[in-house]
């Protein structure tokens, strides 16, 4: 294939460098900003086009070299080469460009980044599992860089928490040795702070000879085994008979359950100073009254709860609500309820929506809170903090609460919730104007 030199002049969304050839933008995998580089392409398209580095020419002085022996073939990761000052100056600026361009909002102040450990941090995921009749063997780890539908050769993985990361190749050899080997098409992991655990998704029952070879790697390595035969519901230890997943948040005296397939901050470390700047910027008082959207199984209900007069949480999975409101009751903050609403409903008729609040704090999917900012905030709030996984509907939102709401974007900033990637996570404050 046709090879062409190019100068790399921006960084895409997705970790890949940009070029423009012949007017076209190209998006090259593995080229940095400022970079001169010989590229092949991987695909051509009407409106654009992919490909990959062949060689650097010139380097950016921000390269360095990866730590991953499986940098370029796992999907996993996107930006080892790239120095960590110089990833969270590329987030900073998508963040500044997102408000910029959709909100048209600025904030008055950029809040330093959050930075925490960039390396065994991720405490949660989803290991893709695939039978391969050609090697004759089982691959597990996270998708191919230069094609999806094909699951990574890799044998540890340096972001997962330690306990796993090195582990991805002994688990591959042991599904490959179940008599399930072509009926495991995924595996989950989760970790607490005293348990990591695995969920085995499998399309046919298990023999008695693969149980015990799950719960034998499981005791051999101290990991929770769970058994996935259908929906999420379906998920049930195997090893122990009654693991425990949870998680404290020392500086707020507070420990929180959590099932293996529930959602919980991916980054550990980033989550204990992501909820510090939290509380920091809702600047509790004794005698406010907070809403919580989106709250889960309560990570920021429980911490508000401890300096506010009261706090109440919604969510819109019924078994994320319950397991927040045992987790309030085991923590005896019985300031802190919950109800179930889907937030992508009208819900301005439900009496938590028609109450008055003295701060809000939104956390949102990628999908942001728009459907929310129609009916809230209502007049009494003053203060509302934002935390975004998504900059784009952050940024949305911003304009919607500056516009419509008469509300000022304070300050912002990003943190580095998964180092390495080019996912960019962010955090708001709102006051009345």
């Amino acid at each position: 294939m046709t090879e062409f030199e190019a100068t790399i002049t921006d960084l895409s969304h997705d970790g890949r460098g940009v070029a423009r050839i012949d007017n076209k933008a190209t998006f090259v995998s593995g080229a940095l900003p400022g970079e001169r580089v010989l590229l092949k392409y991987r695909k051509r398209h009407r409106n654009y086009d992919d490909a990959e580095v062949v060689s650097v020419i010139e380097a950016s002085p921000d390269r360095v070299e990866p730590v991953c022996r499986h940098f370029g073939q796992c999907s996993g990761c996107s930006l080892q080469h790239l120095a960590p000052a110089a990833q969270i100056a590329a987030k900073q600026r998508v963040l500044a460009e997102n408000f910029e361009r959709i909100g048209k909002v600025t904030p008055e102040t950029w809040l330093p980044p959050l930075v925490d450990q960039a390396w065994g941090y991720r405490r949660k995921g989803r290991f893709s599992v695939r039978y391969v009749a050609k090697k004759e063997r089982v691959l597990v780890g996270f998708r191919e860089e230069s094609n999806p539908r094909f699951v990574a050769d890799i044998e540890v993985c340096d972001v997962i928490h330690p306990a796993l990361g090195p582990k991805v190749g002994l688990l591959a050899t042991l599904i490959g040795g179940l008599d399930a080997a072509r009926d495991i098409p995924q595996v989950e992991f989760a970790a607490g702070d005293d348990t990591v655990a695995l969920v085995f998704r499998h399309l046919s029952p298990l023999s008695e000879r693969d149980r015990a070879a799950l719960t034998e790697f499981g005791k051999a390595h101290g990991l929770a085994i769970y058994l996935q035969p259908g929906n999420h519901s379906s998920v049930h230890p195997l090893w122990p008979e009654a693991p425990r997943l949870s998680f404290a948040i020392p500086a707020e005296n507070v420990e929180l359950d959590f099932l293996p397939l529930d959602f919980v901050q991916v980054n550990a470390g980033m989550n204990q100073r992501m909820l510090a700047r939290t509380l920091e910027l809702l600047d509790l008082q004794p005698g406010d009254r907070v809403l919580d959207l989106f709250c889960g199984l309560g990570n920021f209900t429980l911490p508000i709860a401890r300096h506010a007069a009261e706090v109440v949480g919604v969510e819109g999975e019924h078994g994320l609500v319950e397991r927040a409101a045992a987790n309030a009751a085991r923590n005896g903050l019985g300031n802190a309820t919950f109800r179930v609403a889907n937030l992508f409903d009208d819900q301005r008729n439900e009496p938590w929506a028609t109450q008055a609040w003295d701060k809000i704090l939104l956390d949102p999917p990628r999908a942001g809170a728009d459907k929310v900012l129609e009916y809230l905030p209502r007049k009494g709030t003053q203060r509302i903090v934002y935390v975004s996984c998504h900059p784009g509907s952050l940024a949305r939102d911003a304009g919607i609460l500056v516009e419509k709401h008469g509300f000022r974007l304070v300050s912002a900033g990003v943190m580095d919730m998964f180092p390495h990637t080019a996912h960019v996570e962010s955090i708001a404050l709102f006051e009345r104007g």
